[in-house]
């Protein structure tokens, strides 16, 4: 009888031992009030650390989400209702330089929102409630029909108010309300170092946001618009987001996308970024006039080399007038081809594309005080400053050069 008990309870202890081991490895929170002995079990094996709830990777110091969450709404997709009615840019075949025409060949990149008979054509930023939206010119340039889409998921068609081609900027506006806007920053306060993001439609995959740094400011000489004052970063952009923003750490935006370094057309990490300043200035002018004024004063100038400067006796600064045009500015007021010209208004000139940002900022019909050697003599003449024509449309061919020869 006594063994039968103890073989009885022997029975139920194992099965009470097996009960507790399923509970403790499936469902130890049923064992966390039952005592120490429950507590031990549902203990982990090895000693973790883990996060506080609601401290996870968005609220992390070194996350960006607030500013891109600022920025996203206000950056658009532009597209064309009339897929191929654009012509092909001539940058196209750069190999060093490509704008970003997000119209690729392969169908199977590109996946235009909602309808198969759109062409993605790039971005945009929605800079004014009025509805008025930057972008860049090569992007809407020969489109027929011009559409946006923005993240919200509302679509409308856009006019184009004026275009700038010498800064590769265009002025768009759409009439739909309640428009979320983005904050112009102040590309003054940028440094090299700081971090920014850039936000735009990659390829037509969606809105798109990359990470990045300032890697350098004011940079030029590149050969990819008349005026050039580029931002170059390392935020990874690629075809698609040409028009869209780079903006700072608190979703201001520094300026638009324009450009990228490529020999394949992807990204290799150098991008290029109209500054917030010029985009503001071209924006206010076409709004205004619905062209943008710009001063000049008919010279062809070039850069004074080391070379040129030993064989002609000259300081290596200023720029040399190689022609000047007949019945122009300069003409007018006897500057000579040869003549070095070394400031504009008391400001000095460095190279070429310095004097072409000075007299470009001089409003036409005033007068400038230009400071000049001619056979190794400085003088002062007074230029009364004109209107600078408009650019000459490229042809597209193949044998059409990098970038046009400055004129000033």
């Amino acid at each position: 009888m006594l063994r039968r008990f103890w073989l009885l309870f022997a029975q139920a202890v194992t099965v009470l031992l097996a009960l507790l081991f399923i509970v403790a490895t499936l469902k130890p929170q049923w064992l966390q009030r039952q005592g120490q002995f429950g507590k031990q079990l549902a203990s982990p094996i090895v000693a973790l650390r883990e996060v506080a709830p609601g401290s996870g990777s968005g609220a992390a110091t070194a996350s960006y989400a607030d500013a891109a969450q600022r920025a996203m709404p206000a950056v658009v997709n532009v597209f064309s209702g009339k897929g191929g009615s654009a012509p092909p840019n001539p940058h196209a075949k750069d190999p060093l330089f490509r704008y970003f025409f997000g119209n690729p060949k392969n169908p199977q990149q590109q996946q235009p929102p909602q309808d198969e008979a759109a062409t993605n054509l790039g971005s945009g930023v929605i800079v004014s409630s009025e509805g008025y939206i930057l972008t860049n010119e090569h992007v809407v340039d020969g489109a027929d029909e011009i559409e946006v889409a923005l993240p919200d998921g509302r679509r409308t068609n856009a006019k184009v108010i004026g275009v700038d081609p010498e800064t590769d900027l265009a002025v768009l506006k759409i009439g739909l309300t309640n428009l979320p806007t983005i904050t112009l920053g102040r590309i003054e306060q940028a440094r090299v170092g700081d971090v920014v993001l850039a936000i735009g439609n990659p390829f037509g995959v969606g809105q798109t946001v990359t990470m990045g740094i300032v890697s350098a400011l004011g940079r030029n000489h590149l050969g990819i618009n008349t005026f050039e004052n580029f931002i170059q970063t390392d935020a990874p952009i690629n075809p698609g987001n040409s028009g869209g923003a780079l903006v700072d750490v608190k979703g201001n935006l520094l300026g638009i996308n324009t450009a990228i370094y490529s020999r394949s057309g992807g990204s290799l990490g150098i991008g290029f970024a109209i500054p917030v300043s010029t985009a503001r200035s071209v924006l206010e002018s076409i709004i205004t006039t619905g062209s943008v004024t710009r001063g000049w004063i008919g010279v062809e100038p070039q850069d004074v080399t080391p070379a040129i400067a030993e064989s002609f006796g000259l300081e290596q600064r200023g720029t040399i007038v190689a022609g000047v045009l007949q019945g122009g500015p300069a003409d007018k007021a006897g500057v000579k081809p040869g003549d070095v010209l070394l400031e504009v208004n008391g400001e000095d000139i460095t190279d070429t594309t310095r004097l072409l940002n000075l007299i470009a900022q001089i409003k036409p019909g005033t007068q400038a005080k230009v400071k000049l050697m001619r056979k190794r003599k400085e003088m002062d003449v007074v230029v009364t400053i004109g209107k600078r024509p408009p650019p000459p449309k490229q042809a597209n061919s193949d044998d059409n050069s990098d970038s046009q020869q400055q004129e000033e």
